[in-house]
């Protein structure tokens, strides 16, 4: 299992064995005590054992609590959960702050007792066999490797990936019958009697804050801010970098890093972005070379006419299908490793986080209509729509209708919500209906919370799972395909519970999202970045490139498709998209199969372990 785990963990593996109980380490050295710190940890009078893939951003809080002080630079953050655990118990976990994913074995009370952070940073995958075995590991083929696994692919995630709507569908399945995924903020006690899983935690709003001036909201966002910056650039020397997109989000993190870094004396923060050459109209693009210019980072930009040097890199090798949606974030890892970066930091977090969400509805409830007037037309003219009108239906609707009647309506029209995704997508109406595809409908609109809050906080802690979950997990299985680590420093807890508890009118203001981070940035983010409009994204740009240098190259034909995905598929839909692709048209659809037909054959048989 642990050999398995070589390309996440490259630096070297441990194991450690008690009677029926083992545990293994795969190493990557991403804090500075995990230099010297050795895993699986055992505790030599109670003989619990810890491994964990951590990065506690509370260390001092921690030692001091535990009267460990004097052991700051030799203790690592897997011991020091451990030591939480025996003296706190099962409630350690409400003094954990940071990224992790663990398991402890008590043979005091013979339980295996294990937990997964609070937004799903690190991976906790998990296979039960009832009175036989408990198996976990950060990777879920680490455990099929297993002969005593059973082994099968879920149809049911092949069709949620060939419908992308239903990518969130839960937090526990995985694309592998019988492998499960342990939900973020969720902990699991595993005994002779079987498991427990339970909840510790989840977005909750505290209490509002102020009243304060808006100069002084902005200045407590920064100092948290800064605090979840500064926790995610500890790392051994030399080993971060940051994406850099044309946008506000990563902007703002690298903005705050290199001024970081800048008082420390340290080297200038590497910066990653994707971007089409100078001189090409793209507004992505001209906002990224903006941002590039800023002060005391050293970037490297990746164009799209050199994806061909990774092809096979880019094609393969994805831990799920829905990782192969995602040719640009996986293009950054792979030129991180090349630099020997193993901590990236992004701001994927951010457009969730800072979500505007109904400010506008609230204002109409309220009664402020004239202000919510001003950010409707505001909005509309600053992002060049003509939706006026259907604007001003919709946040009316969402004011002032009543709640039962919202609900009525949601339920009447997710049917033909789910028929119309159906229709655009390439799947089988005979698959879909083996899979019970309108059931997994049901699934997802479960997900969602089905009544709209007036409250603000509650909105935003609502949103941080599932929307969040699912986009952060992609991140990190791409890093870790490039053996490195993701780091978001919007989704720390200190941060998402300040967020939570800022009035509306500093996250929109004039048409305008995320003003908070729009007049922070005011001197440390170029105005090109500052105040670019729209939300366009290169994404797709990479993955139709990748596409079409798969079929210049003989790697992707339609007889293939036909052959590898021809089951799930519609036939003649996936005739129209090849034909509608070679003719310069919309490559999504047969990206969407070339990613799926190339993962089904490398999982075609049970995983071995690599040579």
């Amino acid at each position: 299992m642990t050999a398995m785990l070589k390309r996440r963990g490259p630096e070297g593996s441990t194991q450690w064995q008690n009677g029926p109980v083992g545990l293994g380490h795969a190493l990557l050295a991403t804090t500075p005590e995990m230099l010297f710190e050795r895993q699986p940890f055992v505790h030599p009078e109670t003989g619990c054992a810890i491994t964990a893939d951590v990065r506690l951003d509370n260390r001092d809080a921690l030692l001091a609590a535990l009267a460990l002080s004097e052991r700051h630079d030799s203790i690592g953050d897997a011991e020091l959960i451990l030591a939480a655990y025996l003296t706190w118990g099962d409630a350690c976990l409400d003094r954990l702050l940071g990224d992790f994913a663990f398991a402890i074995w008590d043979p005091r009370h013979r339980k295996l007792f294990c937990a997964r952070d609070h937004f799903g940073m690190r991976p906790f995958y998990y296979h039960h066999a009832p009175g036989k075995r408990f198996l976990f590991a950060s990777d879920a083929r680490a455990i099929l490797v297993l002969p005593q696994v059973p082994y099968k692919i879920s149809e049911g995630r092949v069709a949620d990936f060939l419908v992308p709507e239903l990518e969130w569908i839960d937090y526990t399945s995985t694309f592998y019958e019988g492998v499960f995924r342990l939900p973020p903020g969720h902990m699991a006690t595993i005994t002779p009697a079987g498991i427990n899983v339970a909840e510790y935690w989840t977005p909750q709003p505290g209490p509002e804050l102020g009243p304060m001036s808006d100069e002084d909201y902005r200045q407590g966002f920064l100092e948290v801010f800064g605090q979840a910056v500064e926790a995610r650039l500890r790392a051994p020397k030399g080993t971060v970098g940051s994406m850099l997109s044309g946008g506000m989000d990563s902007g703002s993190v690298v903005a705050v890093g290199q001024d970081i870094l800048s008082a420390r004396g340290d080297e200038p923060l590497p910066t990653y972005s994707c971007a089409r050459h100078r001189g090409t109209d793209c507004a992505e693009s001209h906002a990224i070379h903006a941002a590039v210019t800023m002060p005391s980072i050293s970037p490297s930009l990746i164009h799209p006419d050199a994806l061909h040097e990774h092809l096979d890199a880019l094609i393969s090798g994805n831990e799920e299908p829905f990782d192969g949606q995602c040719m640009l974030l996986k293009s950054i890892y792979l030129k991180a490793q090349a630099d020997g970066r193993k901590v990236i930091l992004d701001g994927a977090g951010g457009d969730v986080v800072l979500n505007e969400g109904t400010y506008v509805v609230r204002l109409l409830r309220s009664g402020q209509l004239k202000l919510a007037m001003a950010e409707i037309i505001a909005e509309n003219r600053l992002w060049d729509e003509t939706y006026l009108a259907s604007d001003l239906f919709h946040y009316a609707r969402g004011a002032y209708l009543p709640e039962r009647a919202r609900t009525i309506l949601r339920g009447l029209m997710q049917p033909r919500r789910a028929k119309a995704s159906l229709e655009a997508s390439l799947i089988s109406r005979e698959f879909a209906d083996s899979v019970r595809i309108g059931e997994r409908f049901d699934n997802l609109g479960r997900m969602f919370p089905r009544n709209r809050t007036p409250d603000y906080a509650v909105e935003i802690c609502n949103a941080i799972r599932p929307n969040v979950t699912g986009g952060r997990e992609r991140y990190t299985r791409l890093a870790a395909v490039a053996g490195a680590e993701a780091r978001d420093p919007f989704l720390d807890k200190r941060v998402v519970e300040y967020c939570s508890r800022l009035p509306g009118h500093l996250k929109m203001k004039d048409g305008w999202y995320k003003m908070i981070l729009r007049e922070l940035m005011a001197d440390r983010l170029p105005d090109e970045v500052r105040w670019a409009r729209g939300k366009p994204h290169l994404g797709w740009l990479f993955n139709e490139t990748v596409s079409k240098l798969a079929a210049n190259n003989g790697l992707l034909t339609l007889p293939g498709l036909q052959a590898a995905v021809g089951s799930y598929v519609d036939s003649a839909a996936l005739a129209n998209a090849w034909r509608a692709f070679l003719d310069g048209g919309d490559a999504e659809m047969i990206h969407t199969a070339h990613i799926l037909s190339v993962w089904l054959r490398e999982n075609e048989k049970r995983p071995v372990v690599p040579e």
